[in-house]
C-alpha cells in the first residue's frame, strides 16, 4: 500500500513526534511511506512551553523524512497536498491532537479528496483538546469530517468523536509503548546517586498543566509520607506551563519541601532512562485524559503505575496487576495506592505483569489495526 503522513518529528519534541516517527518507522516494515512533516510547527507567541524544539543531543528521528509543512505559510499546504496527490497515494495518515492546525489540515484535505482517491485516516490522540471551547469543537469537527476512517486511543475519545460523526469508522486500540529510551540497562541504584535520591521513590512525569492533576499528589504526600517508613522522594519532572508558584507554594504550605525534587523542564532523550529507572511507581493523577504517552513510558521501562481512572488509563493500567487505579480529585485514594505499593512490596509482582503484557501495546500490533481500517473497502 501507498501511504502518505503529516504529523510533527524531530527537530520538534514532544509525545507526538516520537509516536508519529515510530509508527513511520514500523509501517515502512511492510509499505511504501512517504512522511511530509513541519518546517515550522508554532508560532513562538502561541506555545505556552519554552520551546518545541527538541533539547536531546540525539532527537529521535528516521531516515526520509521531508520536511515541507510550514503552519504560517499557505503556500507550504498547497504544496504538501500536491505531493499527496501526485504520488498516487492509496491512504493519507494525520494525526489529530489541537485544534490549531484546522486552517492547514482543511486545506491540504480538501484539494486530497477534490483531485485524487486517497482514503483519509485520523489518528486521534484528543478528539477534543483539554481545556478546549465551543469554537475549538466546530474546528475539530470541521477537519475530522473529511476522514475515511479513524483510530483512537481510549473509550472516552471513541465516545466524543462519535458525538461528532455518528457513522464514522472508528477502531480503538492500545496507544502502543515507548521503548525508544530504554534501549540500554541502566541500574536502579546508579540513577539514584546520579539525581541524589534514595528508594522509595515516586515519579510524577510530563508537562505540568492543571487537568494533570499534580495539586492532588502534593496534597497525598503528608499522608504517604506518614505511613511508609521510609522516607518518600517525589520527583516532578517536567516543565510547568502554569504558574509554578501556587505548586510551590502548596509544598511550602503542606511542609513536604524536603521530600520533593522539582525538575521544571522539558527533559531531553538521554536523560529520560535516569528518571524512570530512578522510580519506583509511577504516579498520573490526571483529573481527565484521553490517550497517555507517560503511562506507556512508564510500562517501557517496567515500571508500575498508580494512575486515576480517566481516559485510556484505566484500559492501560490493570488494577492489582500492573498498578492501581484510583478516583480522579482523590488526594486520599492517591496516598492509599502509593502507601499499599510499598507496603505490600508490589513491585516484582506487578514489574512481572507488565512485562507479560507487553505483546498488546506493540508497535505491530498497532500497524495491524491500521491496516484492517484502510482495507475496509
Amino acid at each position: 500500500m501507498k501511504i502518505a503522513m503529516i504529523g510533527p518529528a524531530a527537530p520538534f519534541r514532544g509525545g507526538i513526534v516520537h509516536y508519529t516517527t515510530l509508527l513511520f518507522i514500523h509501517l515502512k516494515k511492510r509499505h511504501d511511506v512517504r512522511f511530509l512533516s513541519f518546517k515550522r510547527q508554532y508560532p513562538r507567541w502561541l506555545f505556552p512551553g519554552k520551546t518545541d524544539i527538541d533539547p536531546s543531543r540525539s532527537p529521535f528521528s528516521a531516515p526520509g523524512v521531508e520536511r515541507i509543512l510550514d503552519s504560517l505559510n499557505p503556500l507550504t499546504w498547497i504544496a504538501t497536498a500536491r505531493r499527496i496527490i501526485q504520488g498516487r497515494r492509496d491512504l493519507l495518515i494525520i494525526p489529530w491532537w489541537v485544534p490549531f492546525w484546522a486552517p492547514q489540515f482543511l486545506t491540504i484535505l480538501s484539494l486530497v479528496k477534490l483531485r485524487s482517491n486517497t482514503k483519509i485516516l485520523f489518528i486521534c490522540h484528543n478528539v477534543v483538546a483539554h481545556e478546549s471551547g465551543s469554537i475549538d469543537r466546530f474546528l475539530t469537527r470541521m477537519v475530522l469530517q473529511y476522514g475515511d476512517f479513524f483510530m483512537v486511543h481510549s473509550k472516552e475519545d471513541e465516545e466524543n468523536l462519535r458525538g461528532m460523526l455518528p457513522e464514522a469508522v472508528i477502531r480503538r486500540q492500545f496507544h502502543p509503548t515507548y521503548d525508544i529510551f530504554n534501549s540500554e540497562a541502566v541500574a536502579p541504584e546508579a540513577c539514584r546517586k546520579f539525581l541524589d535520591v534514595k528508594s522509595p521513590v515516586i515519579l510524577f512525569f510530563g508537562f505540568v498543566r492543571e487537568y494533570k492533576g499534580l495539586k492532588y499528589l502534593l496534597s497525598a504526600m503528608p499522608a504517604i509520607l506518614a505511613g511508609i517508613p521510609a522516607p518518600v522522594t517525589l520527583l516532578v519532572v517536567g516543565e510547568f506551563w502554569k504558574d509554578k508558584n501556587v505548586y510551590l507554594q502548596m509544598i511550602e504550605d503542606l511542609g513536604i519541601g524536603a521530600h520533593v525534587r522539582i525538575v521544571d523542564e522539558y527533559v531531553p532523550n538521554e536523560d529520560v532512562g535516569r528518571y524512570f529507572n530512578a522510580a519506583d511507581l509511577v504516579v498520573q493523577p490526571y483529573v481527565s485524559a484521553t490517550g497517555s504517552g507517560v503511562a506507556q513510558m512508564a510500562f517501557g521501562f517496567h515500571k508500575p503505575v498508580v494512575a486515576t481512572a480517566v481516559g485510556s488509563l484505566p484500559e492501560i493500567v490493570e488494577h492489582g496487576e500492573t498498578g492501581f487505579l484510583v478516583p480522579p480529585a482523590d488526594s486520599a485514594a492517591i496516598a492509599t495506592a502509593v502507601i499499599r505499593f510499598f507496603k505490600e512490596n508490589q513491585a516484582a509482582v506487578f514489574t512481572k505483569n507488565i512485562r507479560v503484557r507487553q505483546g498488546r501495546f506493540s508497535w505491530a500490533h498497532l500497524v495491524d489495526g491500521l491496516e484492517n481500517l484502510a482495507f475496509r473497502s
